[in-house]
Formats: C-alpha cells, sequence, structure tokens
C-alpha cells in the first residue's frame, strides 16, 4: 500500500506579530480523506494548518501555521511517500513586508502590499519530477462557478495528476460536491457528505494513479 502525504486546512500569512490573513478552510476534507486512505490500508502522513477538527490518530500529524511552514513541512516528508492530496487552502498572498511588534490603529486607514505565496502543489511536483521515482499528485481547486478550462489549466501549471474542482459551498460545511478532472478533461463528479466524497476520491485514486500503468478510467 502506499504512503500518502495529505495536506489540509488554512495558513496564515502575518501583517504583524498578532494580525493575519487566513482563510475558512477547516480541514474537514483532509481529515475525510485520511481516514478513507486509512481504511484503504495506506499510511498517512497529515500535514495541516490551524484546525478545530480531530485528525485520525493513525495517521502522522504534523501541524504548522504558515505557507512557507506548510511547503518546508511537505518537502521533509516527500522522500518518503507515494504521492500527495493538497486539500489544504494555503494562504495565495502574503504581506510584501512582515511588521515586527503591533501595528497601530490608524483613522486614516492603512494600504497593505501583498505579494503571492509560494504555490505548494507546484513547488512539490516540480521538485518530484527531477527525481527518478515517481509519485503522483492529486491538487484542489476551489472554483466559484467551477470552470473546466481554468481547472485544467491550474492541473498543468501545478504539473498534477488530477485535480478536484469544488465551489465555495465546501468552505467549512460537512457536504461538498466535487468535479475531478485529469489532463485531457476526462471527468467525474460527485457529491455528499465529505467522509462519502473522501471514500470515492480515494477509490479513484488507487484506480486511477495506483496501477503500473495509471491509466485506469475515472470511475467511482
Amino acid at each position: 500500500m502506499a504512503h500518502i502525504l495529505i495536506t489540509g486546512g488554512p495558513t496564515r500569512a502575518y501583517l504583524d506579530e498578532v494580525r493575519y490573513l487566513t482563510n475558512a478552510s477547516s480541514g474537514r476534507m483532509a481529515a475525510a480523506l485520511a481516514e478513507a486512505a486509512l481504511a484503504a490500508g495506506h499510511r498517512v502522513s497529515v500535514v495541516s494548518g490551524p484546525v478545530e477538527v480531530a485528525y485520525p490518530a493513525a495517521a502522522r500529524v504534523v501541524e504548522v501555521m504558515t505557507t512557507d511552514e506548510m511547503l518546508a513541512a511537505c518537502l521533509r516528508l516527500l522522500p518518503r511517500v507515494d504521492g500527495v492530496i493538497a486539500a489544504a487552502a494555503p494562504c495565495d498572498f502574503r504581506p510584501r513586508r512582515r511588521r515586527k511588534g503591533k501595528i497601530q490603529r490608524q483613522s486614516s486607514g492603512l494600504s497593505l502590499a501583498l505579494v503571492p505565496s509560494t504555490d505548494v502543489i507546484a513547488t512539490l511536483a516540480t521538485r518530484a519530477r527531477r527525481g527518478k521515482r515517481r509519485r503522483w499528485f492529486v491538487a484542489f481547486a476551489l472554483e466559484a462557478d467551477a470552470d473546466r478550462e481554468r481547472a485544467i489549466a491550474k492541473l498543468r501549471r501545478k504539473r498534477c495528476d488530477l485535480i478536484v474542482v469544488n465551489d465555495l459551498s465546501a468552505i467549512d460545511s460537512d457536504s461538498t460536491a466535487v468535479t475531478v478532472l485529469d489532463e485531457a478533461g476526462e471527468v467525474a463528479t460527485t457529491r455528499g457528505s465529505k467522509a462519502t466524497v473522501a471514500r470515492r476520491l480515494v477509490r479513484i485514486i488507487d484506480r486511477r494513479l495506483g496501477g503500473a500503468d495509471g491509466r485506469v478510467g475515472l470511475v467511482w
């Protein structure tokens, strides 16, 4: 069976020592995926941002706060895993400069200069492609309008094997609806509780990416 690395939860981009940018990712999908992967007989390591959800006791869990910390933890684990499921929602942007101490309240307002954060799954996939050992990568994409072409473009840019597209209703919810795409645009869709969807996603990953040729059809 495989050793699977799953990322989960949000990350924080600190403005100063007390304030930060983040998002409403709950970690529920990552926890459900970890549970489903363990039930399928896989070993699981989770790298998670700050969440209230409990991950399975049988999974190895590494807790992080920032996107850079998430990337560093994943890079340490990458040589030991067979595949990565990137269910986390790392901050896409961070302040150009993190202030020391606390930014004082200003009646005139405050302008922030933001720069793109490092793309965790794209960095991991690029590093892995340089080596001789084959690993697979599954990305998640939150799309307000579930744009298929944009999702496939993300898949190619991130150098992943599959991308799981969900919409804004998945945030901090117990249920979700997803579309799974490969580079050719082959499609599978499912909806239900995150536990149900996670079991189906693990099944598709096993069938599609776990076989000898990695080309089993997208079936649940």
